[in-house]
Formats: structure tokens, sequence, C-alpha cells
């Protein structure tokens, strides 16, 4: 894999400079859109600066728009890795991960240690699968998903686009959580979560409605 440049600056950006030295990918340097962060070292690696910034080295790095665990800020990284030419970076996968190799996984998308994907999961562009996730058969998480530490989905579950399951939530079996929909820390998905709200509780209820983007 060539080097790539993480979008953010932030303690995800730094894990994910982590993850990389764990494969042995080079990080060239971070993508952060503050002017006042540019030059400043995270972990000895450089704040490159804004998109101007990066324009150069379009040939020599691939981005990894993941670099925050905020779906939608995800997702305005990716459109502006687009239209700027830029390649993304293939999955970056922990070695210390369990999977079958009959899963799928996108681009842009990692999984930190100790998950556990079994068969026949689908994961999306620009995921991020946190330590201690475990996945189970058929499941399916979207583009842009973040699942946070120690999130357990059982059999069948359907993740949407964007959604955001938050640290040790679980999902019972044949159930879905609809997009950009938010799932708080600790909770236990009983049943079906809608679109655009955010929802909590054992088991998890809805709190809040979003407006639709």
């Amino acid at each position: 894999m060539s080097a790539v440049i993480v979008c953010g600056a932030g303690g995800h950006a730094r894990e994910i400079l982590w993850l990389c030295e764990e494969l042995g990918v080079q990080v060239a340097g971070f993508l952060d859109e503050r002017p006042e962060m540019k030059g400043h070292l995270l972990e000895g690696v450089p704040v490159l600066g804004s998109w101007a910034d990066i324009e150069a080295l379009k040939g020599e790095a691939a981005l990894v728009c993941a670099g925050v665990g905020d779906p939608a800020l995800k997702r305005r990284f990716a459109a502006e890795a687009d239209r700027a030419g830029f390649r993304i970076a293939p999955p970056l996968i922990h070695p210390r991960v369990r999977w079958s190799r009959r899963n799928a996984i996108g681009a842009g998308s990692m999984i930190f240690e100790g998950a556990l994907l079994s068969e026949q999961i689908a994961i999306g562009e620009h995921v991020i699968i946190n330590r201690s996730v475990t996945i189970s058969h058929d499941g399916v998480v979207g583009d842009y998903a973040t699942i946070a530490p120690g999130v357990t989905l059982a059999g069948n579950v359907t993740i949407e686009e964007g959604a955001y399951i938050g640290i040790g939530a679980s999902v019972r079996e044949k159930r879905r959580v609809g997009c950009w929909s938010v799932v708080g820390g600790g909770a236990f998905v009983k049943d079906d979560i809608p679109a655009f709200v955010m929802a909590a509780g054992v088991p998890a209820v809805v709190k809040k409605r979003f407006a639709q983007p």
C-alpha cells in the first residue's frame, strides 16, 4: 500500500496512525482545515494543512476519510476527496481482527484490534469498526457508519448509511437501524430504529428526531 493522508487531526486520527504503524503503512500527514493546526506535529507526523496544501501529494498518497468518528463529516471528506481527484485508501484491518475472507469490506473502512466479524458480512465504504466489536453472520453496515468500541450486532442486523452505534450497545437479531440515526451507549435495540432519530435505553426507544439533510 502507498502512503496515506488521514483526514482529521484529533484523537481518532492518532488511533489510525497507530493502526497504520501496526500494518506497516506510512502516514504522510494529517489533513486539518483549521489554519492554526498547519505545521503542528501529532506523534511526530505533520499536520499538512487544508485541501489546497495536500494537492501536490495527490499522486503519492491515498486518503483515509474516516479519520473522524462523525459520519456526516466522513461523508463530506469523501465528497471533497472525490472532487479533488484523490484515491481512497483500501481497508485498514488490524492483524488481531478475526474475520472471514468471505466478508466484503469497502474502501476507506477500518477495523480495529479485537473485532470479530463472522460470516457473509457486508461493510460499506468509510466505515469505522472500533475495538472489540462483534458482528454476527449476514450483517450489513452501510457507508459512513461508525460502530463504537464494544458493540455487539447479532445475526442479520442491518446498520444503514451514516448511523452511529454508541459504545457497548447491542442489537438483537434481524433488526435494522435506520440511516443517520444514533444509538446511545449501552442501549439494547429490541425493535427496528427508524431513520434520523436518536434512540437510547434498555430497551432502546426514540428520544429525539433529526431534520433530514
